[in-house]
Parts: C-alpha cells; sequence; structure tokens
C-alpha cells in the first residue's frame, strides 16, 4: 500500500520521506510488466524491464534514492535537452529559435509524416528527432567530437567528471536507426541542416550513447530547478534565460505525444528517453505549508520498461503520485 498524503502532523525527517521512496518504488514497480523495453535499438532490447528507481536532489542538499539507482544507462533523447541548451550558448537563443521551433506536436517523436503534410519551413520543437537533429547540426565542430566537446564540459561542471560514451550503443544506433535517416535527409532538402548530414547524424547518435547514472540524472535536474546556477558554489553554470527557455520546453514538448497529458497530472517539466531514463525540475515554490523539497529538486527515473509513446510506464505513475503527494506541480 502507498502511503498517504503528508498532514500537518508529519515530520518530513529524511528517514520518513526514504521510507516514503521506497513504498513507492515497491507498490509501481509492478506495473513495469504493462510495458516493453525498446526493441528497435538492439542493445537497449537487453535491458531488464522489472528495473525502476528514483533518485532526487535538492538545492537544500538532501538526496533520497531508491531502487534500482547502480544500474547506468544512456540518455538517448533526454540528449536534446543538453544540445539545445549548447547551441543556445554558443549561437544565442534567437539564431536558434529561427531554425526550430517552440510548438508540441501531437505527434510521434520520430514521425516523418507530419513535417511534410504542414510543409514546415523548420521542425516544431528541438525535442522531437527532427528539430533534435536540426539543433545537433549547429553545434561548431568539423568532426562529431569536435562538436560534443562543449556538451561534456557541460556535463562535467555539473557532474565533477565526465561521462563515458558507450561506444557499443553508439555502434547499435548507427547501424539500426533508418527512421533517422530518412528524416536526416528530408531535413537536407528543406535546408535545415547547417553542418554535413554524416556528421550530424554521427553527433547524434553520441550524444544520445552517452552514459550516466540515476544521480547525475537528479543532480543535472536540481541545477535546472535552480535556473542553471550551482547552489553550493554559487557558480552560473547555464545562463538563467536558457534554463528557463528549456524547462517551458520540457513541460511542453519533454514526454513525446504525450506531454499534454503529463503536464496535466504531474505538472512538471520532464524530459524521458527511450532507455527509460526521465529527468524531472520541480522548481522552488511558494506554499505555506510544510513539504518536501520546498526548495526546489531535481529527479532521475529509471524504468526501462516503456508505454506506447516510449515513456517510461512505471516512471510515470511514479512521478505522478509524487506530484500530487508532495504538490510539486508548477501550477
Amino acid at each position: 500500500m502507498v502511503q498517504g498524503a503528508i498532514n500537518q502532523n508529519t515530520k518530513l525527517t529524511k528517514e520518513w520521506l526514504q521510507n516514503y521512496v521506497d513504498d513507492w518504488v515497491t507498490f509501481y514497480r509492478k506495473h513495469t510488466k504493462e510495458g516493453e523495453v525498446a526493441s528497435y535499438i538492439p542493445l537497449l532490447a537487453q535491458a531488464d524491464k522489472r528495473h525502476l528507481g528514483i533518485s532526487i536532489t535538492g538545492i537544500n542538499g538532501m538526496t533520497i534514492e531508491s531502487g534500482n539507482v547502480q544500474i547506468p544507462f544512456t540518455i538517448q533523447s533526454i540528449s536534446k535537452v543538453f544540445t539545445f541548451i549548447i547551441a543556445c550558448m554558443e549561437r544565442g537563443i534567437s539564431y536558434v529559435l529561427d531554425r526550430v521551433d517552440v510548438e508540441p506536436t501531437g505527434a510521434a517523436f520520430n514521425s516523418i509524416m507530419h513535417l511534410e503534410m504542414k510543409q514546415l519551413k523548420k521542425p516544431f520543437n528541438p525535442f522531437v528527432n527532427a528539430g533534435a537533429i536540426t539543433v545537433t547540426s549547429l553545434l561548431n565542430g568539423k568532426t562529431s567530437d569536435e562538436k560534443l566537446v562543449p556538451l561534456f564540459q557541460l556535463l562535467e561542471n555539473i557532474l565533477g567528471y565526465r561521462p563515458r560514451l558507450n561506444m557499443d550503443v553508439f555502434a547499435s544506433e548507427k547501424e539500426s536507426s533508418m527512421r533517422n535517416r530518412a528524416i536526416g535527409y528530408y531535413l537536407v532538402e528543406i535546408g535545415s541542416l547547417e553542418s554535413d548530414l554524416e556528421l550530424t547524424l554521427e553527433t547524434y547518435f553520441k550524444q544520445c550513447s552517452i552514459e550516466i547514472s540515476l544521480k547525475d540524472l537528479a543532480r543535472i535536474g536540481m541545477i535546472l530547478a535552480n535556473d542553471g546556477e550551482d547552489p553550493k558554489t554559487e557558480k552560473k553554470i547555464i545562463p538563467r534565460q536558457v534554463a528557463r527557455l528549456a524547462k517551458a520546453l520540457m513541460l511542453t514538448c519533454g514526454m513525446y505525444n504525450a506531454s499534454g497529458k503529463f503536464a496535466a497530472y504531474v505538472g512538471i517539466p520532464a524530459k524521458s528517453g527511450v532507455s527509460g531514463s526521465i529527468i524531472a525540475v520541480s522548481p522552488p515554490r511558494a506554499r505555506n505549508e510544510e513539504l518536501p523539497f520546498l526548495e526546489g529538486c531535481g529527479i532521475g527515473v529509471y524504468g526501462p520498461a516503456l508505454d506506447e509513446q516510449g515513456n517510461s510506464i512505471a516512471g510515470i505513475r511514479l512521478l505522478r503520485h509524487i506530484a500530487k503527494q508532495w504538490d510539486l506541480s508548477i501550477f
């Protein structure tokens, strides 16, 4: 049984919160059997669909973790948030938004049909594959490794170490991503790409294959929750305007074609990846009652069993529960 709502007599100790989170994970793990792991990327199909874990890092320094938190995973589409941030930092927000829009699509993240049917001059947003590939083409550099230097530096500035590139996953994606190649050729035809198609796709497959942990994901979310500033060092890692724009896009476009429902029922910025990972952001919120993480927090969730939209099926239910019980919604 999932523990009940917080009341005025509840003491929000770390021990109490830890017990609460342990209870969530035990309860929602049963929903993993309702989803399937991503199979169109062969190596991702090897994931254990029963896994479920969560990590929460508060701006106040508190960290709560539970479940399968030690399993590394590749960030996949969560990388779209980071490359968008880098492109805005390198080229400027106006330049980037002249080449990719900020509108939700209601279509699948890897759809080609909506591009041609609507005769778009630029992709709907940077979190569908067409928009993400376009953004990747804007990154400076003559090779894929050069293009990714600022991304790895950003992650190192936040995490304190340089994440590894999982070359096996990269090779698997490169060999199997026919749909992304088709999208890429369409983007070439309409003049959206600013670097060679093969270079752009190689960079894109590599950024999706960066491997991190749940603790890392929660820390990145915490930095975004704090508008790009590390609360401990007070160092501005991401410009505030860029961090806020990224969060706005996460709220409206971050959960594929389930973004509207997620915004309505969970109410916090988030971005998912087909590895089963989700990064979620709870900014500081003005509430009179005592609630956990009022100062804001970042949340990382990993559950490789996916729903039809490509989101972690148990992870979404877990996030919906915490948002309701802890009143995390930004609305």
